[in-house]
């Protein structure tokens, strides 16, 4: 397989308010070529939010998928999200790989990690 192009897409039952927390606290760029509740993330990969018919209230199992934004200044873009209210589970962890990683939590309790990679 060559895929072309990645997409990760979140269902919710209340995908209007998932997608406005990406947007406006998040501050996610939008995808405007898949719609209004998709997401840039990289050069080739997308993150959109949905409904599902299946899906009712918060995830039930928060660690089985781990969302990953890498950033280049974790500290600051996660002052910058705890200004807005978020509140991290985990901060700044330093990982046997030479990353640094911050965990939140989404309105549905889905787990989002900022990460920073630097290498030497």
């Amino acid at each position: 397989m060559k895929p072309t192009n990645f997409v990760v897409n979140v269902t919710s039952e209340d995908p209007h308010s998932l997608t406005k927390f990406y947007k406006e606290v998040v501050g996610l760029p939008p995808n405007p070529n898949i719609g209004d509740e998709a997401f840039l993330v990289g050069e080739n990969a997308s993150f959109v939010i949905d409904g599902h018919s299946e899906i009712k209230g918060p995830t039930k199992e928060p660690a089985r998928v781990l969302i990953s934004f890498f950033v280049d200044d974790l500290k600051a873009e996660q002052a910058r999200l705890k200004e807005q209210g978020v509140k991290f589970i985990r901060e700044e962890g330093k990982e046997y790989w030479g990353g640094t990683i911050s965990t939140f939590l989404d309105p549905d309790g889905n787990y989002i990690q900022i990460m920073e990679y630097k290498p030497a």
